[in-house]
């Protein structure tokens, strides 16, 4: 057998190589086929006789790698070797020395880059302050070629594919990473497609019930949605070809992640989503050109269908940060339903779904296009030349630069620059100088005077003010929102804090002088429980402060000379009108009350407490934080800070079941919405506690006299999650009652 295959998955390999050639073919000529041949050989005999859990070849899983990138993202014939060597050198006995003498110095530097990745993303033995360093390194491997990146998306995106080959655990943590920082990456490249379905593969993984549910219903609604989008797309059609235009118009459904996610933002069921599809008219125009048609088509879509005005989006003159251009309108049609319509050049199409790759392809073409794109990877540089001492703080930093939508603001002198949505004058200070933002006392915004905390908007023209006896501010931390804002007042502050601290000591150093003792290590020890604070640190900051007089230091001295200090430890030390008290530490709790036991697969018990941030119950699907080394903290598998967890801490999350205690209760949220009346709260309240006897911890219902509107919220205790489902239902059917549902979050 050729590479250890049966003749059945030879055939296979031979059937998915031939599709690499074929997605291949616009990137490449005779000679890199060659080269391709080549590294598909040497990997089918670096991963001979090795199986993935599923129980196919493990070859299998480079060659598709090397097929999305290449077909789906658009790579050329150096990321295609990459993508068929990219575990070569981590799971087989090649190393990189072997890699480049066969292939050269590029591939070897991604190569390396990739398998660096490896080593942080999927080792949970590293503790997450390691992990975020060594990806520091990787983003600044990424920064010099994105091609590291790229190629990773592309091998995460074949992973969560074939996630379901995995045990439980696995799947989770892999799906939590996915969620935290693959899909914002794919996103903030460009990569729409990538990022849909990486999206749509963690909500399978994580809401199973949920992903289901909506697929199926996109399955019942299929035939009626496609007859309607064929009748609207009609007279769209029979307009745009009067005009000479050259164009395609498809419809396209939305992906089951973003259908969720709207469900959950607007608090409606599947059936109230009116936006399930999106038309799409891609026009066959000249570069010079692509401008003028898009508008051209706007002209004749909203002259077919009435537009509403609120909801045009010009992403052709002004792109997003991630190289987007479309012009994107809602138009009611005939039948009374809003429906989303995007105009597009075949170019931004193809941006659109490919991202950087496609980004790079054409600024090749057309020299002297500025791309939003180039500015991020610029900050990423910057981000990472810049010290931080805290990793973790940096991965913090470097996640607001995926996550955040943009803004567009101007400079005094009209110069156009793109913000993260909700950043301040401050985070603007910053990003045009770092003195700038160091001396900001304040700005004007469209030449009114506005605070450094003012959130900006898209086209405010900002004008910094600034003094020379102003300083950074630890304070300033709580409402900046960019990385270089954060980082800068970080080091400020560390630097300003150093300077204090050496004060301090010179300060406490004299004063012991002064009553002729020395302030030696075990001194200053004693000296810190003596006054009552908590580290040497806050010791020094008091002393620079002032707050700590020669007196003190002589009462300590006197003591401590006659033995007797320690009668003094829990004596408050008071200065001026304020006390510094010593922090008592606690008595251990010996109230579990509100603890429970789990079972874990194990068989072994161990004390768990339910987190406060999802409130998970039976029924729902939910995984383990070891907190401590004897409690556990309880989260729904999708809750947020679980996603976070997971991905930092892989190694302390646990799989975890529930008991099946039905006198247990559980602490949970409901919802309401409804048109108010009188007695409302009497009936809901009847229902809940007398009629189900279920505990109510707190009701609260606000009315809104203008509207004749209600909202409401009640906190509960219930068992488990069909019992909850059960008390939603009856909820709603209470008179008045328009909409009831769980708080997720």
């Amino acid at each position: 057998m050729e590479f250890g295959l049966t003749e059945q998955e030879r055939k296979e390999l031979l059937k998915r190589y031939r599709n690499l050639l074929k997605v291949s073919k616009p990137y490449i000529d005779l000679k890199d086929k060659k080269l391709i041949r080549k590294a598909f050989n040497l990997a089918a005999e670096a991963h001979k006789g090795m199986r993935r859990r599923s129980g196919e070849p493990y070859i299998f899983h480079p060659v598709e790698v090397a097929n999305i990138a290449a077909g789906e993202i658009g790579l050329g014939t150096t990321s295609i070797v990459c993508a068929l060597l990219h575990d070569v050198v981590e799971d087989t006995d090649y190393s990189l020395e072997d890699i480049r003498g066969l292939f050269g110095d590029k591939v070897t530097l991604i190569i390396d880059g990739l398998t660096k990745m490896s080593g942080v993303v999927d080792n949970s033995g590293v503790s997450p302050s390691l992990q975020a360093e060594n990806f520091k390194k990787i983003l600044l491997t990424m920064s010099e070629d994105i091609r590291v990146i790229l190629i990773k998306l592309a091998d995460r995106l074949h992973n969560m594919r074939t996630l379901s080959a995995l045990p439980s655990t696995k799947r989770l943590k892999i799906a939590s990473e996915t969620s935290f920082l693959f899909a914002p990456l794919a996103h903030r490249l460009g990569l729409y497609a990538v990022k849909s379905e990486m999206e749509d593969l963690v909500l399978k993984y994580t809401e199973p019930e949920i992903f289901e549910g909506i697929t199926q219903k996109l399955k019942e609604t299929e035939e009626e949605r496609n007859r309607f989008i064929r009748s609207f797309i009609a007279p769209l059609k029979n307009q745009l070809s009067e005009t000479g235009l050259r164009f395609r118009v498809i419809g396209r459904t939305k992906s089951i992640n973003s259908i969720w996610n709207k469900m959950l933002r607007k608090k409606i069921p599947f059936e109230e989503v009116y936006d399930l599809f999106a038309i799409r008219v891609v026009l066959d125009s000249k570069r010079d050109e692509e401008r003028v048609d898009c508008w051209k088509a706007y002209s004749v879509i909203t002259d077919t269908y009435r537009p509403n005005p609120d909801r045009l989006r010009d992403w052709i003159s002004v792109p997003k940060a991630n190289g987007y251009e479309a012009l994107h309108t809602t138009v009611m049609s005939d039948v009374g339903k809003w429906v989303e319509v995007q105009i597009r050049s075949e170019r931004m199409n193809e941006i659109a779904e490919k991202g950087y790759a496609a980004h790079w392809k054409y600024k090749e073409d057309h020299e002297g296009i500025e791309s939003t794109l180039d500015d991020w990877l610029a900050r990423i540089r910057e981000l990472l030349q810049r010290s931080e001492s805290n990793a973790l703080d940096f991965l913090d930093d470097f996640k607001l630069t995926l996550f955040t939508d943009e803004i567009f603001v101007y400079t005094p002198k009209g110069e156009m620059r793109n913000m993260p949505k909700n950043s301040t004058a401050l985070d603007f200070a910053y990003h045009i100088h770092t003195d700038l933002g160091n001396k900001c006392i304040g700005a004007k915004t469209n030449h009114k005077l506005v605070s450094l905390n003012h959130v900006l908007k898209s086209g405010d023209q900002i004008e910094i003010l600034t003094s020379e006896r102003q300083s950074p501010k630890e304070e300033w931390l709580s409402f900046v929102i960019t990385a270089k804002a954060k980082s800068q007042i970080k080091q400020a502050v560390k630097e300003d804090k150093k300077k204090l601290l050496l004060r301090g000591r010179n300060i406490l150093e004299r004063m012991f002088a002064q009553v002729k003792a020395e302030a030696d290590e075990k001194t200053l020890r004693e000296f810190i429980k003596y006054v009552g604070v908590n580290s040497e640190q806050e010791l020094f900051l008091e002393a620079s402060k002032g707050n700590i007089e020669v007196k003190t230091v002589k009462s300590f001295v006197t003591i401590k000379e006659r033995s007797g200090w320690l009668n003094y430890l829990r004596k408050p030390f008071v200065r001026g009108k304020s006390t510094i008290h010593s922090e008592a530490i606690p008595e251990q709790n010996n109230d579990l009350s509100s603890l429970k036991t789990i079972e874990l697969d194990t068989n072994n018990s161990i004390v768990y407490k339910i987190a406060e941030c999802c409130n998970p119950i039976p029924g729902d699907s939910v995984i383990g934080f070891v907190s401590s080394e004897t409690s556990l903290e309880i989260h729904r598998a999708n809750c947020p800070t679980a996603i976070r967890l997971n991905s930092r801490y892989g190694e302390r999350m646990k799989k975890v079941k529930w008991n099946s205690a039905d006198d247990i209760t559980f602490k949970t949220g409901i919802q309401m919405y409804g048109i108010d009346r009188q007695g409302i709260v009497r009936d809901i309240s009847k229902l809940v506690s007398e009629e189900l006897n279920i505990n109510i911890s707190a009701f609260h219902l606000e009315s809104t006299s203008a509207s004749g509107t209600f909202e409401g919220t009640i906190l509960l205790y219930v068992n488990d999650t069909e019992n909850l489902k059960k008390l939603i239902g009856k909820i709603r059917k209470v008179d008045g009652v328009r909409k009831a549902y769980r708080i997720r979050q």
